[in-house]
């Protein structure tokens, strides 16, 4: 029952952080420019504020959730006296995984603080470049996010 809560959470934290990437790129951000930067830039801030508030949970949970699952199957193998050897798409999921935090954490910690300083000053132009740049490194995670849904889903 635990392993199945923990896998629940696990795909919970993926839908939150995937699919919040598909609405921010494809739905939220075609709709704010039709505003002018004074007005969309601190929307995508405010909005981006709050989905990177709750990637920073998921990512936690992805994390904990995924090593806890692989330290049971692990566990298990050693236990029933054969030696663990981790499939493959499990191999795909935590390398490509591990990368996905990595970018976030970039995403989140260096380029949100420049998108953040910018709409404080009101500073639209270096906004601009600064969600530019979000929007690459996110289209980046998305594609990653994909691929190991994929990989996963295929090979399964």
């Amino acid at each position: 029952m635990l392993y199945a809560v923990l896998k629940l959470l696990h795909v919970l934290s993926i839908v939150i952080w995937v699919g919040g990437m598909v609405f921010a790129g494809f739905f939220l951000r075609p709709a704010a420019l039709q505003l002018p930067p004074p007005q969309r830039i601190p929307l995508m801030h405010a909005a981006l504020q709050r989905f990177f508030a709750a990637v920073v949970v998921a990512v936690l949970v992805v994390f904990v959730t995924g090593g806890w699952m692989i330290g049971r199957a692990a566990k298990d193998s050693v236990q029933a006296g054969l030696p663990f050897n981790m499939p493959l798409d499990w191999t795909i999921m935590v390398v490509l995984g591990v990368l996905m935090m990595a970018i976030f954490g970039h995403i989140r910690f260096t380029l949100f603080r420049r998108l953040s300083r910018a709409v404080a000053a009101a500073d639209w132009p270096v906004g601009g470049v600064a969600l530019a740049s979000i929007r690459t490194w996110v289209s980046v995670n998305l594609v990653l996010g994909l691929v190991i849904i994929a990989t996963v889903m295929l090979m399964a």
